[in-house]
């Protein structure tokens, strides 16, 4: 297993790819835009794991329902689509990668010890700021580099 240092835990609203440079500004003006919306709290609650709780490859806390953070993913997408990135398939499911298995196999254990905390709650996190980030997949895990943020309006 290949845990997720504490500095690289997030949540994805939108994985947009490979980006050229040159459109950055752009992606960070309409991300100004979609951030123009109250700060809000959302309760991390459950583990998961992709794609299933007994062949795990990604161990992964989820969070409540909260209609804030579905809106905030909404305008992001939509703001994402009017520079022409194409719609996300599946529906918006935020989630904190936790770690990656190395070497997928079934496991009971772990299989149990996910259904036993499927609604564990893990405290509260507060959402106020947006960020455009850049990652760089490496042998060692994934480091992440902030490009530009933008804050949520004080709720």
């Amino acid at each position: 297993m290949a845990w997720t240092a504490a500095d690289n835990l997030h949540i994805t609203l939108k994985f947009l790819g490979a980006v050229d440079d040159t459109r950055l500004a752009d992606i960070a003006a309409a991300l100004a835009k979609a951030a123009d919306r109250r700060a809000f709290d959302v309760e991390v609650r459950g583990l998961g794991a992709f794609p299933t709780p007994t062949r795990p490859r990604v161990i992964w806390a989820g969070t409540a329902e909260a209609p804030a953070f579905a809106a905030l993913a909404a305008a992001v997408e939509g703001a994402l689509g009017g520079l022409g990135f194409p719609a996300e398939e599946r529906s918006f499911a935020p989630h904190v990668t936790l770690g990656r298995v190395r070497e997928p196999r079934r496991d009971p254990a772990l299989a149990t010890a996910l259904a036993a905390a499927e609604r564990r709650p893990f405290g509260t996190l507060r959402v106020d700021r947006l960020s455009l980030m850049r990652s760089e997949l490496s042998r060692h895990g994934a480091r992440y580099t902030e490009l530009d943020a933008c804050r949520l309006l004080d709720a």
